[in-house]
């Protein structure tokens, strides 16, 4: 029997950064670590990013070592599974491919760590995974087309675990998968597919903090009112639209309690959420033509009995509906990493330049 893999696994935020060492499929250690904020931009945040990582390293060991993993971010357009880093992922995700954010980080420091001692970076699913047909992407004005953007880190590792709950194998399961969590993913999964989504910050249900999906012409007056610039609409609609709008706070498990104190508007808000994830996931199952093994939930909300129990009196006559509670997204990184380790998967080859993606 061969010796286990040891796999770095790293996942920044915008302050601080989780790490992992997982020995094959077992977590060995898991840390959250403070990460100083630097002015400048993304790129000038890599250096503390690293020095964590390489801290946590020395704290836990740091051989044996056989590859470190990171999640991915806005990366270019690329095919679901786990990819090897390389020179045109870092290019891509310092100067933001598809927008600036934290996750882009996740390449850059696997790199930095993995180099220097001779071993691979990996990311897996990234943000910017996309196996959407063009009928997919067309919208109702030339001038815009609908982004691959979803939480399809966690929407895999949800769908992998429905399917060992069912004994089905991924390339030949049929879900619908639901990511709640400050925003929403919805997708339709077919075969390990990811063949639509809402795009958390642009469609779909409103969410804790992401106003979701809102009428056009009420839009263009809101953004023409002279009220409001570029940047407080963004803020508005995706860092304190949704539940946080309506009752000012992006805490489901308060509004619960106001709820259960009597709050009717709470009430009214939280059905509302519920009513259009619903909604949502029948439209993406009609996508695919229905024929679904189930429903699948997951992300923070998922925890919530109420929440969940709302959406699936609405949506159990498509199958099943299964909800797997939280975000895997570490289990998830260290797996996609092993599969390619071990020979089960290859690794997805990151497009050398735009042209060949």
């Amino acid at each position: 029997m061969s010796a286990p893999f040891r796999i770095l696994v790293i996942n920044p935020g915008s302050t601080s950064a989780k790490f992992a060492l997982f020995r094959d499929e077992r977590p060995e250690v898991q840390e959250e670590r403070a990460v100083e904020t630097l002015p400048g931009g993304l790129a000038d945040q890599l250096p503390a990013h690293v020095g964590a990582a390489e801290a946590f390293l020395a704290k836990h060991g740091a051989s044996p070592l056989h590859a470190a993993v990171g999640r991915g971010g806005l990366l270019r357009p690329v095919p679901s599974g786990t990819l090897r880093v390389n020179a045109a992922m870092t290019e891509d995700a310092r100067r933001g491919f598809q927008g600036e954010h934290v996750s882009n980080l996740g390449c850059l420091v696997a790199q930095a760590v993995a180099e220097p001692r001779g071993l691979p970076a990996f990311v897996v699913d990234p943000v910017a995974v996309d196996e959407m047909p063009e009928v997919a992407k067309i919208s109702g004005l030339p001038q815009i087309r609908r982004q691959a953007l979803s939480h399809a880190l966690n929407l895999h590792a949800a769908a992998r675990k429905a399917c060992e709950a069912t004994g089905k194998s991924l390339v030949r399961s049929r879900w619908v998968v639901a990511h709640l969590g400050g925003g929403f993913s919805i997708v339709p999964m077919v075969g390990g597919k990811i063949l639509d989504t809402n795009n958390a910050n642009s469609g779909g249900p409103f969410s804790p903090t992401r106003a979701g999906a809102l009428p056009t012409q009420p839009l263009i007056a809101l953004c023409l009112s002279g009220r409001h610039d570029a940047a407080a609409l963004k803020r508005m609609t995706t860092r304190e639209g949704g539940l946080f709008a309506h009752l000012g706070t992006a805490d489901a498990r308060e509004v619960e309690r106001r709820i259960a104190a009597g709050d009717r508007r709470a009430e009214e808000v939280y059905e509302a959420m519920a009513y259009q994830t619903a909604k949502e996931i029948g439209a993406m199952a009609a996508a695919v033509g229905g024929r679904l093994d189930g429903v699948v939930l997951t992300g923070g909300l998922a925890h919530s009995e109420r929440f969940c129990a709302r959406v699936a009196e609405r949506v159990a006559f498509l199958g099943p509906v299964r909800r797997f509670p939280g975000e895997f997204e570490m289990e998830a990184l260290a797996l996609g990493a092993l599969r390619v380790l071990r020979g089960d998967e290859a690794a997805v080859p990151y497009p050398e330049s735009e042209g060949s993606s």
